[in-house]
């Protein structure tokens, strides 16, 4: 062993990456995350963002960010159990609370953050959770950092799902306490989880219900509000809606929202919370301001909507399959990933920026283009954009 470097791993994991074509080779964005945008020097239509309502770009958040600088300073000095618990992060809760019409909400560093610091307080050894298969990675390394056992039911079925719970119910000893946990809109394929009957079947076994909703909020629901009032759930139905603020309210930053009691918990026990440093005053300010605007412009889920029915309906007339999409995540299924890899390729070569998704995302006869729509897309951006797809589905012998 003398002599060995002891971190010669790391590139040659790298490069075993780089021979199977498994590497990601990150492009630049120069400049806003706009629908019109430069990437890598080349103006292109962005479909790949996840700035569903363009919040990013829109005037109010952004003199939020500057005000809170001037006011507030660039950073909360520390993390926020010692000294770096500002005004704007309760004033922030406070309004997210209200937004969810929920007892109380925390704000955590990043959606991440929230999965991975909460997931393994709520259950421990002598627990059970109980996972859909095709649930968000944040939420599998959560998981994995329980002692809890762990169950796991087929995607959005509900007979397994049952199935797995009437199972738990023999288990000797008996478990303490189960948690059913589920993303709201699976980020792969576009698909909802069926939330309604996810609750009913968790309360008929007595189990906590904890959905992931980064992708449902800003989408679904009255205003924007999320899976969990597009179902019209109650709080005593799903305990645990988690969230983020990098998404449709186009910031950064994770949140779970709940009882008060959930929230006195969570920043107590979830050390992902206790010992990382608080938002900066700009992001937090930014993060208000867009549930202003949520709250106040309705016609930003309209147009995100609008968009999404047409241009789900113009690639499916092409002849392209988007499999289970529901969402305005729209997969382009292309099957083989060099395929897919190609047809990226020539649609940015077309000005249309929107990337692959291949093994070991999903799996490797399932590669897609993954396409995610954009309440401030212009309709002739969406048109462009269906001719692209449909001249590099032709020369790819797709359609």
């Amino acid at each position: 062993m003398a002599g060995r470097d002891p971190v010669s791993f790391l590139r040659e994991e790298y490069q075993r990456l780089v021979s199977s074509d498994l590497d990601w080779k990150l492009r630049v964005l120069e400049g806003p995350s706009a629908p019109r945008c430069v990437v890598d020097g080349k103006n292109v239509i962005m479909l790949c963002s996840n700035n569903y309502l363009s919040l990013s770009n829109h005037p109010k958040v952004k003199q939020a960010a500057i005000d809170a600088v001037r006011t507030h300073g660039a950073g909360s000095g520390s993390v926020r159990p010692i000294a770096g618990n500002m005004d704007l992060h309760s004033e922030l809760e406070r309004r997210l609370a209200r937004f969810k019409d929920a007892e109380a909400s925390l704000v955590y560093q990043t959606g991440f953050a929230a999965n991975a610091g909460l997931i393994p307080q709520l259950v421990d050894q002598g627990d059970l959770i109980v996972s859909d298969e095709l649930n968000h990675g944040s939420i599998i390394d959560g998981v994995r950092l329980s002692r809890a056992d762990r169950g796991v039911y087929r995607h959005c079925d509900m007979g397994d799902l049952k199935s797995v719970l009437e199972k738990a119910e023999e288990h000797e000893p008996r478990y303490r306490r189960i948690l059913v946990i589920t993303d709201g809109v699976f980020s792969m394929d576009g698909d909802m989880a069926p939330m309604d009957k996810v609750a009913a079947l968790a309360h008929d076994h007595g189990a906590m219900v904890y959905v992931d909703d980064a992708h449902g909020e800003g989408v679904l629901g009255e205003g924007g509000r999320g899976i969990v009032a597009h179902h019209h759930l109650s709080r005593d139905a799903v305990h645990v809606e988690m969230g983020t603020f990098s998404k449709a309210f186009g910031v950064v930053g994770g949140h779970v929202s709940g009882s008060r009691d959930l929230v006195n918990f969570a920043y107590n026990k979830s050390r992902t919370w206790l010992l990382s440093g608080s938002h900066p005053p700009a992001v937090v300010a930014a993060c208000t301001a867009a549930i202003d605007v949520l709250e106040t412009e309705p016609q930003h889920v309209r147009n995100l909507w609008t968009n999404t029915d047409y241009f789900r309906k113009g690639v499916r007339s092409l002849g392209f399959d988007t499999g289970s999409s529901v969402t305005p995540i729209i997969p382009v299924m292309v099957g083989d990933s060099g395929a897919a890899k190609r047809f990226s390729s020539r649609l940015y070569e077309l000005g249309v920026f929107a990337l692959p998704i291949v093994f070991p995302m999903v799996s490797k006869d399932k590669a897609r283009i993954r396409t995610i729509m954009n309440a401030a897309l212009a309709r002739e951006d969406l048109d462009a954009s269906l001719s692209a797809f449909e001249k590099v589905g032709k020369e790819l012998g797709l359609i």
